[in-house]
């Protein structure tokens, strides 16, 4: 699984990336890529790598998920005097 870990660890920085772009340029830079002329033009292509950027965030949010709470079941309490 750990492949699947890092496209999606990719996919979420390139989606943050674009993100910062738009907040701090307006410039959507997979837009530009997959050929939108307008900012916030879509089109089959785009919305398929935006389509992966959220189920990446989703994939990673859930083996977060998992790993803090195997985490926290598997570690030892220690007594405070």
């Amino acid at each position: 699984m750990k492949k699947i870990d890092i496209l999606a660890g990719t996919l979420a920085v390139v989606g943050a990336l674009n993100w910062g772009l738009v907040a701090v340029a307006e410039f959507d830079l997979v837009a530009t890529i997959f050929g939108g002329m307008e900012f916030g033009e879509t089109n089959a292509a785009s919305r398929v790598v935006y389509g992966l950027v959220g189920l990446s965030a989703l994939w990673l949010a859930a083996r977060s998920a998992s790993l803090l709470s195997s985490s926290s079941t598997s570690s030892p309490t220690h007594a405070h005097a």
